[in-house]
């Protein structure tokens, strides 16, 4: 039986792991009202069409393609009392909530002008996201060197993150509408104020309750391009982020058409806050089986499992009529329970990238490696997001109208076939990761033995 000696620091007290939660609860509550609200708001509410969104959200991901790495290396780079990585979660904070607002707010322009303030607003309130998010992300990998107890602190940390997503599901349109009182443009306004000022409380909390305990090797050079070249030619490495696209690309489609398919498919946009929290408490539930289950069928099969047959399962809502309301909240709670499980694998997953990286390179850049996996996420929530727009323009939707059968039709796909095809091509990619179980052991006691024990 390989079983390898915990080096001082290796377990993580429960009350570290729960305040460690709140840094993802803060995310989500900017995260989950992109991927169920924003384009509903944009299109509806603020006033442009889905195309342009699609776009918009396409071309100011380009600049994540730079921006991610540039911070994860940065992060990796800073030298404080605090760490390398927590104190980004209060020097940007505040400005993260302020971009929040402004993003939601809806000027008084002419149609050319209030594109032009869209994407300076998202393109500003990404930048601040990803200021905050690739550091707090990254320090789940320096809080313990050992792989199984981060899978623990990851599946804690989406308990935390789809808490507040159900919050964010059920309670944003209800805070919209009596915030607003009568007006959506101010009540989205005020909704995102509101959730401001948990968020920044949430952060400093998450600031405060935790420690950094793994740093990289001493005799390391702060290089970049060495860093980039070890980390893409990691074949995990390579695997991941493909795969993390396909998903989360396929999750945007499906989570940013659920307005639309309650709006104009069933006609009752009430059920939707019941939709949306019923799929948060069945990924509340994998979240808390999966650590357990991933020690018994490893990570990779559990993380193959939940996406293919989650995906499958999802295919089936092309089946549903506008009356079946039972089975589409059956294939909702069942489908997001499976896929559920892999919420908390993938960053455990990059965390193996950052150890793997460090064994076959010798250099330590766990920024890096989490702020690839952050921009795999927001890659394939633009892509998605880019694919949604193009098919509702492309398929006829005219917003706040009576939708022809042939807009419809695409709605019910952006919920069915769509991300269905997407997740068990993801499914199937990931066959081709690499690590196991056992070479984890063995790296994770090679990298013990280099540190002195």
């Amino acid at each position: 039986m390989n079983r390898i000696m915990e080096v001082p620091g290796a377990r993580v007290p429960l009350g570290e792991k729960i305040g460690y939660s709140l840094g993802d609860a803060a995310s989500n509550l900017y995260w989950k009202t992109f991927e169920f609200y924003l384009m509903i708001f944009y299109t509806d509410i603020f006033g442009i069409s889905a195309a342009t969104i699609g776009t918009m959200l396409l071309v100011t991901r380009l600049a994540d393609a730079v921006a991610d790495p540039v911070m994860g290396a940065i992060a990796d780079r800073t030298q404080t009392r605090f760490g390398h990585f927590r104190p980004y979660l209060i020097w940007f904070a505040l400005p993260l909530a302020a971009a929040g607002v402004l993003t939601f707010t809806t000027p008084n322009l002419s149609g050319d002008g209030k594109v032009v303030y869209a994407y300076i607003t998202y393109s500003l309130l990404m930048f601040l996201y990803t200021a905050v998010n690739i550091p707090y992300t990254a320090l789940m990998g320096v809080m313990t060197s050992n792989s199984k107890e981060r899978t623990v602190i990851s599946s804690v940390r989406f308990l935390g993150a789809f808490t507040a997503g159900i919050l964010v599901q059920y309670l944003t349109p209800t805070f919209v509408r009596v915030l607003g009182q009568g007006s959506d443009t101010l009540g989205w306004q005020r909704t995102m104020i509101l959730y401001g000022i948990i968020a920044v409380a949430m952060l400093i909390a998450c600031f405060l309750t935790t420690r950094e305990r793994v740093t990289p090797p001493p005799q390391q050079k702060a290089d970049l391009r060495s860093d980039v070249t070890a980390l893409v030619a990691s074949r995990p490495w390579q695997v991941l982020f493909a795969v993390m696209v396909l998903v989360l690309a396929a999750l945007t489609i499906k989570g940013s058409d659920g307005a639309y398919y309650f709006k104009y498919f069933i006609h009752n946009e009430r059920l939707l806050p019941a939709f949306l929290v019923s799929n948060g408490f069945a990924f509340i539930a994998a979240v808390a089986v999966a650590s357990f289950l991933a020690k018994i069928f490893g990570k990779k099969a559990l993380f193959m499992f939940a996406v293919g047959a989650g995906g499958v399962v999802i295919g089936g809502f092309w089946m549903a009529r506008p009356t079946d309301i039972a089975a589409i909240f059956a294939l909702q709670i069942v489908s997001s329970f499976i896929i559920g499980f892999n919420s908390p694998l993938v960053f455990a997953m990059f965390a193996d990238v950052a150890d793997e990286t460090e064994w076959r390179s010798g250099r330590r850049n766990t920024g890096l490696v989490f702020a690839s996996a952050i921009f795999s996420t927001k890659a394939g929530w633009a892509i998605g997001a880019w694919m949604f727009g193009l098919l509702l323009s492309h398929f006829g939707y005219v917003p706040n109208a009576v939708q022809t059968a042939w807009a419809l039709c695409a709605v019910v796909l952006a919920t069915s076939w769509l991300p269905c095809a997407l997740m068990v091509a993801a499914a199937l990619l990931m066959q081709f990761y690499p690590l196991t179980e056992a070479q984890m052991v063995r790296i994770e006691s090679d990298l013990k033995n280099r540190r002195g024990g």
